[in-house]
């Protein structure tokens, strides 16, 4: 009688939290008020790896967490409702979240991200461990003890996993690596030095100039590049006029405009962020240069 009594309390305790989740991924932080056809649907399908790395005071480490640990429930009171293998679990468990991504996208009120299909698994999986080391037999004080001790290590071990495998800055390469589309080709070959106010210059990757003619344009196309820097050195050189231009242009918006007259002087590095890069056009006129102009992504320790 007690064990009937104890599945039916599990069972609406499982069903509320279900609707607290589906509350939480359909109709919270104002989704209804989002909800727009405008941007069209979004697929995330390429995973960025383990998104849970370890603590940190910002709100997207927040959801990361809250990906994970609000699925730990989910891999126990399932367990205890219906006998159920990891295998038949976990595999029931990813459809249904696939399911669940892919309303969200198609009703607007969300995407479909598969880094939240990762984080969801993994928050079941760890709920399932736990559930067969306390939950699997009869209850007792040490057996939720080391319920609990076994979520806070697997937790733990994920964040660890997620360190190893997350993307970090990378080197400095030249612009020149990216598939160049129109324009003319800088100089990357027995690179000339030059002075600029007395100091002398000795570029390393390559020279940007007009090279005599009025102006001169090179355009990449970098292919929606994300968390990129771009960084370059500007100058006029002594052994000519004074006058020169140089205008960098990422994805039809003008964001530098380098002339001698808002820089005196050999310029220090400049790196510029962005967050997803398609086009950078380089227009350079006059005796201005631009030298060792590069792209900085995130990578993996292997790449």
């Amino acid at each position: 009688m007690m064990e009937t009594k104890s599945r039916k309390i599990i069972l609406v305790g499982t069903i509320c939290y279900t609707i607290l989740i589906l509350f939480f991924m359909f109709f919270a932080f104002n989704r209804l008020d989002g909800a727009t056809s405008v941007d069209g649907y979004t697929f995330i399908l390429v995973p960025e790896g383990v998104p849970l790395t370890f603590p940190e005071l910002t709100y997207s480490w927040i959801v990361d967490f809250g990906n994970v640990a609000a699925f730990i429930p989910f891999g126990i009171l399932f367990p205890l409702l219906y006998r159920v293998r990891f295998g038949k679990f976990i595999s029931l468990f990813v459809l249904t979240i696939f399911v669940l991504e892919t309303v969200q996208a198609l009703t607007y009120l969300g995407s479909f991200d598969v880094n939240d299909v990762i984080s969801n698994t993994i928050g079941a999986a760890i709920g399932y461990v736990a559930y067969r080391v306390g939950f699997s037999s009869n209850l007792s004080y040490k057996k939720l003890m080391a319920s609990a001790l076994t979520i806070v290590v697997l937790v733990f071990g994920v964040m660890v996993v997620s360190e190893i495998l997350k993307k970090r800055e990378g080197p400095v390469q030249s612009l020149t690596v990216v598939k160049e589309m129109t324009g003319t080709t800088p100089m990357t070959e027995n690179l000339p030095s030059f002075s600029v106010a007395g100091e002398q210059i000795e570029p390393k990757m390559n020279v940007y100039s007009s090279e005599g003619e009025s102006t001169k344009t090179y355009h990449y196309i970098l292919g929606n590049q994300k968390n990129v820097w771009l960084s370059f050195y500007f100058g006029i050189p002594d052994n000519g006029g004074s006058k020169g231009e140089a205008k960098i242009i990422v994805d039809g918006q003008e964001i530098a405009q380098l002339n001698e007259q808002s820089y005196q002087g050999a310029e220090a590095l400049r790196e510029m962020p962005f967050n997803e890069v398609n086009e950078i056009t380089i227009i350079v006129s006059g005796n201005a240069k631009l030298w060792d102009v590069g792209i900085r992504g995130m990578q993996h320790w292997w790449e």
